[in-house]
C-alpha cells in the first residue's frame, strides 16, 4: 500500500534516535544469556549469515536487538548504517519492506562500512523468507537480523533458506535471569563447575547448598507463578503479572496472531484446546483422547499443535531412542513457560497449594532450563517410558553419554523407592552413569544409595538446580560436561 513519504519518514526516524545523534531510551542495564552470542553473530559472524531471532511474544527479542544497536554505535559504526524498523507498526506493515528500507536511503544517505537491518515482527512481511535469501546471497555488505513471535515460512522458503540464517531461540527468562531483573540481593551461592562435581562432596558443602537452596525457594515459587517475562516478572502485584501474560496469549497470540498470520478461523475450538493442554501441561500426547474430549478431528488437533509451537507457546519432547523404536511412540507436550498454566486457569498463588499442580509447573521450569542450557551444546533431550509404564521424566543425550533427570517435588526426602525409572534405564543403558532427582526440599540433597545398581544417582532441590543452570547459561559454560 502507498504511505506517503513523509509520514514513513517520521515514523523510522522515531524508531532510529541515533540518526540525530540521541540515545535509546530505558534500555535496561541487565542482558539476557543470549546476547552474547547474537552480538557475536552481528559484529563478527562464524559465516556469512542472516540471523534469525525467535521466541515468544513479551519475552524482550525488540530489547535485545536494540541492546546490539547499542553494542554497534559504541564500537564505532556509523548510525546511518544502523535501520531498525518493527513491522507489528501499521504504518510500516501497510509501507512494506521495500518502501521503508527506500525512506530510510532517502533520509540517512549510506556512510562507508557495511549496513545492519533489524527487522522486528518479520512474519509480517510479505514472501519475507525468499527476500532474505536474496539478499544474503547478492548483498554481501548487508548483515539482517529479524525477529518473529510466529514464523509462517512456506516449505519453499524453508529450504531456501537452509544455509542463509542462523536461528537464535530466546526462550523466556531464567530463574537466574528472573532475581537478576528483580535486582533481588542474595547471599553468596555455592559455585559448581559441573553437576558431577556433586559427587565429591563432603556434608559441610551439602549444608551451605542447603542454606542456598533455603533463601532461593521463596523467590523460586515467585517465579512459577509470575512467570519468565520480563514485564510480568517486574509488575508490582502477581495477580497484574498473571493478567498481562492471560491478555498476551488469549487475546494477542490466539486470537490475532492465529487469524491474521495463519488464518485460523476456529479461534474458540483452539483456544479450548490450549486451556485443556494448561491442565495437562507436561502430560504425554494423545491425539486420540485429544480429539474425543475437545470434540475436533484429530487432524485438527494435530494442526492446532504444530500453530501453538509455530507461537512458541508449546514444546514437544520426543520419546528416548530412534528409528523403529520411536515410530509409533507419543510426544509428551510442554508450555513455553512455568506459569502460563496458572495464569490461563487463573489460579494465582493457589497453585503452591496444590502439589499436582506445583509438581507439573516445576517439571516445565526444568525441562525450559535444560532445553535452553542443552542448546549451548546440541544435545538431544527426550523422555522415557517402559513397556510397564515405568517413566523417566527427562533425558539428556551428548554423544554415547545418556543423563536422566527426574523432578520429584515432594515433601520428605526422596530414595531409592522413589525413582524406579531412573533405576530400570539404568539397567537398560550401560551408558547411564549418573542421573539427578530434582527435588523440593531444601534439606533433599545429597546422594543416593543405589545398592548393587552401577549408576549413581544425586538429589539438588530445584531452586538450587534451576539457579545453576540459569548461571552456567548466562557465563556460557556448561554444567553437563564435566564427567567427575
Amino acid at each position: 500500500m502507498k504511505i506517503p513519504k513523509e509520514e514513513l519518514i517520521a515514523v523510522l526516524a522515531q524508531f532510529n534516535p541515533w540518526w540525530k545523534g540521541e540515545r535509546i531510551a530505558d534500555l535496561p542495564h541487565w542482558h539476557r544469556s543470549a546476547f552474547n552470542e547474537l552480538s557475536m553473530w552481528v559484529s563478527h559472524p562464524p559465516a556469512k549469515r542472516a540471523v534469525m531471532l525467535s521466541g515468544p511474544r513479551q519475552v524482550g527479542k525488540t530489547t535485545l536487538l536494540l541492546q546490539t544497536v547499542e553494542l554497534l554505535l559504541r564500537n564505532g559504526i556509523a548510525p546511518a548504517n544502523i535501520v531498525y524498523a518493527t513491522f507489528d507498526h501499521p504504518i510500516l506493515k501497510l509501507a512494506g519492506l521495500d518502501a521503508v528500507l527506500e525512506a530510510w536511503r532517502e533520509l540517512e544517505p549510506q556512510a562507508a562500512g557495511d549496513e545492519y537491518l533489524f527487522l522486528d515482527e518479520a512474519q509480517l512481511i510479505r514472501n519475507f523468507g525468499t527476500w532474505v535469501k536474496h539478499q544474503v546471497d547478492f548483498f554481501k555488505h548487508r548483515r539482517i537480523i529479524f525477529t518473529g513471535s510466529a514464523m509462517p515460512l512456506s516449505d519453499r522458503e524453508q529450504e531456501s533458506g537452509v544455509g542463509r540464517w542462523h536461528t537464535l531461540r530466546l526462550s523466556t527468562l531464567s530463574f537466574y535471569e528472573y532475581l537478576q531483573i528483580k535486582s533481588i540481593a542474595l547471599p553468596s551461592i555455592p559455585k559448581i563447575s559441573a553437576f558431577a562435581d556433586l559427587f565429591n562432596c563432603k556434608t559441610a558443602d551439602y549444608l551451605r547448598m542447603t542454606e542456598a537452596a533455603q533463601v532461593l525457594i521463596g523467590h523460586f515459587h515467585e517465579y512459577l507463578v509470575r512467570g519468565g517475562f520480563p514485564q510480568t516478572a517486574l509488575v508490582e502485584s502477581i495477580q497484574s503479572a498473571q493478567r498481562l501474560l492471560r491478555e498476551d496469549i488469549i487475546d494477542k497470540v490466539l486470537k490475532r496472531d492465529m487469524t491474521a498470520i495463519f488464518g485460523v478461523r476456529r479461534v474458540v475450538e483452539l483456544e479450548q484446546m490450549f486451556i485443556y493442554l494448561c491442565m495437562h501441561d507436561g502430560g504425554i500426547q494423545d491425539l486420540q483422547t485429544l480429539s474425543s474430549n475437545l470434540g475436533v478431528t484429530k487432524s485438527t488437533v494435530q494442526n492446532f499443535i504444530h500453530l501453538f509451537e509455530a507461537t512458541h507457546l508449546l514444546y514437544r519432547l520426543p520419546p528416548f531412542g530412534y528409528g523403529k523404536e520411536v515410530l509409533r511412540a507419543r510426544y509428551k507436550l510442554y508450555l513455553a513457560d512455568p506459569a502460563i498454566a496458572s495464569a490461563i486457569l487463573m489460579k494465582g498463588k493457589a497453585i503452591l497449594e496444590d502439589s499436582k499442580a506445583l509438581g507439573a509447573s516445576v517439571e516445565t521450569a526444568v525441562f525450559a532450563h535444560l532445553l535452553a542450557h542443552g542448546s549451548m551444546n546440541h544435545v538431544r533431550l527426550s523422555y522415557w517410558r517402559s513397556p510397564k509404564e515405568k517413566e523417566v521424566d527427562l533425558v539428556l543425550e551428548m554423544g554415547d553419554k545418556i543423563i536422566p533427570f527426574e523432578v520429584k517435588y515432594q515433601s520428605g526426602e526422596t530414595g531409592l523407592a522413589d525413582i524406579a525409572g531412573l533405576t530400570e534405564l539404568s539397567r537398560k543403558k550401560e551408558s547411564v552413569r549418573e542421573g539427578y532427582v530434582v527435588t523440593k526440599s531444601a534439606q533433599d540433597i545429597g546422594p543416593i544409595l543405589a545398592g548393587d545398581i552401577p549408576a549413581r544417582w544425586m538429589r539438588i532441590p530445584a531452586s538450587l538446580f534451576c539457579y545453576w543452570l540459569g548461571e552456567s547459561e548466562q557465563q556460557q559454560k556448561s554444567l553437563l560436561l564435566n564427567d567427575g
